[in-house]
Formats: C-alpha cells, structure tokens, sequence
C-alpha cells in the first residue's frame, strides 16, 4: 500500500517518507478500512517533531489518528454486514504506531463510526480529534442550556466546533477572534457575540458582552496566556475547559484566588476522555451529520505525497480549520 511514514524525528521535510509498506490485516475485533482521507492535526504534528520520545521504540510510525474511508474486511468478531460500510475514524495513532496516512488501516471496530452519505470523505477525517474534543469541552460538566460561554479560538478546529455544540444546545456563546473574517465565521455557527481576544480590554470586553455578570464557563486553548482573563470573568463555582497551553506551557495556578471562586478547571484531551464520553459524542456527530447540522472548516487539502507540506501548513500556525489528505 502507499503510505507515508517517519523513522525518526526532526522537520516534516526531512524526517516523513512516502514509499510502499505493507498492508495490514484485521485481526480479531478489527476492521480494515480503504482510507479516502487522513486528517492532520497539531498533535500528529508535535509527535513527528519528538514530543513523544519513546514513539518509535517499535519501529516506524505512519502518523495520523483521523481519517476516513470505506470498510472492506473484517476481522473476527465483527458482524460481515459492516463491509461496505463508509465510516470515519478515530484513535488510529494512539498508542499504536499505525495511523490514517496509508491506503489501508486495520484498527478496532468500535474506532471506526459511520459516515452517512451526505457526509464527504473530507468532513469524515475532521471529526476525531476537533469534533470531539470540542464536544467534551461543551458537556463534560453538564447541561449548557442558558448558560453564557466564553469560546477562545472559536475561528479554529476545536473551537469551531465548541460554538456549534454549544449555541445548539441553548447556550450563549461568546467567541473570540482577532480578525473580522474569523469573527464572521463564528457568528455565521452561532456565536452571540465576538470579542478580540488581543484586546488590551479582553476581559472588560467579555463582561460588556454579557451585560457586566460574569460568565458561567470558558472553553480555552491557552490556558496559562489567559487564566487571569478568567479569574476576572468567570463566575463563582464556573468551569474552566480548556485543551492547550501552547503560549504558556507550564503555568502557575494562584491558589487562593482559584480556590476562593470554588473554580473547576477541567482538563481535556480526547485520547483519554472516558468510553462513554467518546460514544455519546459519536453518537451526537452521528445525528448532527444526518441532519447536517454541523458546518465544517476546511483550511487546505493535500494529496498524500505533500504530507511534509501540509505538516509544515500547521506548524507555520496562520491557518484556521482542518488540513485534509486527500488518500485516492
């Protein structure tokens, strides 16, 4: 099978290889999926660059968790009806060194969700990492409806889809962008309001936005660049969510100040989010694509052979919404 892969860490350009491997076989719970599309996000990005040192300890890795394509066997175990079945895929890359960057991939049948057919190949490799995330965001702490949320990044993969979770379930959303594009964009999937996040007045901002009460949550991706903003805006026993710290990696947490507001903060990566958080969300991106209730933010795509270019693409951090490999 053609298949993009990496042996060692280092530059897009220098460490991925596009060449010949070959292709797996399910086995027992598994089903082997013709892939159409692999999505590429910041995560498969970081462990190509070394963020997980012991990742190639069994050998080569073909990154990439997202994806999309058709089932065409199964392993044992699995019902035969599901050959032929269009499904998308999540997890291919986690803690397994086999992902969605190749014509064929073998994983566990539950890792494999249908994807109806008004739903494109491209939509299906958006879903894994952003969607859900952003659903856990959202739900993990309960009913949003008449709640007023605070969205950072909303212009971009998770937060994109944090609005439309969120509006669609009752909530008030105040998304932040920094450019009038991205500002349309959000309230285009139902944000309320916009707010400029690189605003000397951000936090004066979100609190105008909400008629001067505090807010009841926030949905964050730079947790330690924007925890004093939230101490100042969020209300007491509110929830924090929040998915990156990428501008303050390792922030201090004031104590006090947190403990006096009863704040939650709640941590959210979607390779451990609980089973039954994982199957609820599937089971809501399940019903939002029947329905087509959810739009979808592509930012670029490219064929399997340009992989470097559309690893190089995220890193350069100037894009909004999902980079898609095109696997035909």
């Amino acid at each position: 099978m053609r298949a993009a892969w990496f042996e060692k860490f280092g530059d897009a350009a220098d460490a991925l290889v596009i060449g010949e491997l070959e292709a797996p076989v399910a086995g027992p719970g598994e089903v082997l999926i013709r892939l159409h599309a692999s999505g590429v996000n910041p995560s498969d990005v970081k462990k190509r660059a070394g963020s997980f040192p012991n990742l190639l300890d069994g050998g080569l890795v073909i990154p990439d968790s997202d994806g999309a394509g058709i089932i065409e066997t199964v392993g044992e175990g699995v019902d035969a009806s599901r050959v032929g079945e269009r499904v998308w895929v999540y997890q291919a890359q986690f803690a397994r060194r086999f992902g969605t960057a190749a014509e064929y991939v073998a994983l566990d049948s539950s890792r494999a969700a249908p994807l109806p057919d008004n739903a494109d190949f491209d939509v299906g490799a958006c879903l894994g990492i952003p969607a859900m995330t952003a659903h856990r965001c959202v739900f993990a702490d309960g009913d949003v409806n008449g709640q007023t949320i605070v969205i950072t990044g909303a212009a971009g993969r998770v937060g994109y889809y944090a609005v439309q979770w969120a509006s669609q379930a009752g909530a008030t959303v105040i998304a932040t962008a920094s450019n009038e594009e991205d500002a349309a964009a959000c309230k285009a999937v139902g944000a309320a309001h916009v707010v400029n996040h690189r605003s000397d007045s951000f936090a004066d901002d979100i609190l105008a936005a909400n008629a001067g009460a505090p807010v009841d949550r926030a949905i964050d991706l730079e947790f330690g660049a924007n925890l004093a903003t939230w101490i100042a805006v969020v209300k007491t026993s509110g929830t924090i969510a929040t998915y990156g710290s990428v501008a303050v990696p390792e922030p201090t947490l004031p104590f006090f100040q947190l403990m006096y507001l009863d704040m939650n903060i709640r941590f959210i990566i979607v390779y451990a989010m609980p089973e039954t958080a994982k199957q609820q969300a599937i089971t809501d991106i399940s019903t939002a694509l029947a329905n087509d209730a959810l739009q979808h933010r592509i930012a670029a795509t490219f064929p399997l052979q340009d992989i470097a270019a559309a690893n190089e693409l995220i890193e350069n951090g100037t894009i909004r919404g999902a980079v898609i490999l095109n696997i035909e």
